[in-house]
């Protein structure tokens, strides 16, 4: 199969269980009938299965003009900025 883009030849590959099509050139990605459905199905089961994220800071009670954040974040003297690695989402190592 050729690619829509710029008619190089389609590598086929599977990924997570679902079979891609992608263009080694334009890094394009090509899905079958079905496949978008098997995507879709496992990011819904997997967002169901993870925690729900904490709700955003409101503001500070004590200084209601200041917005409340958490600076944990911010480098500071003496610290070496390093933040380990993020978790990957399995959407990741489809496309990856």
């Amino acid at each position: 199969m050729k690619c829509p883009n710029d008619s190089t030849t389609l590598v086929m590959s599977e990924r997570a269980g679902v079979e891609i099509d992608y263009c080694p050139e334009c890094r394009g990605v090509w899905l079958d009938r079905g496949e978008l459905d098997k995507i879709l199905e496992r990011a819904e089961a997997e967002a169901s299965r993870s925690p729900v994220p904490p709700a955003a800071p409101t503001r500070d009670v004590q200084n209601p003009t200041r917005p409340a954040y958490d600076d944990r974040g911010r480098r500071s003297e003496g610290s070496s900025g390093y933040r380990g690695k993020k978790k990957e989402h399995w959407l990741g190592e489809l496309f990856g």
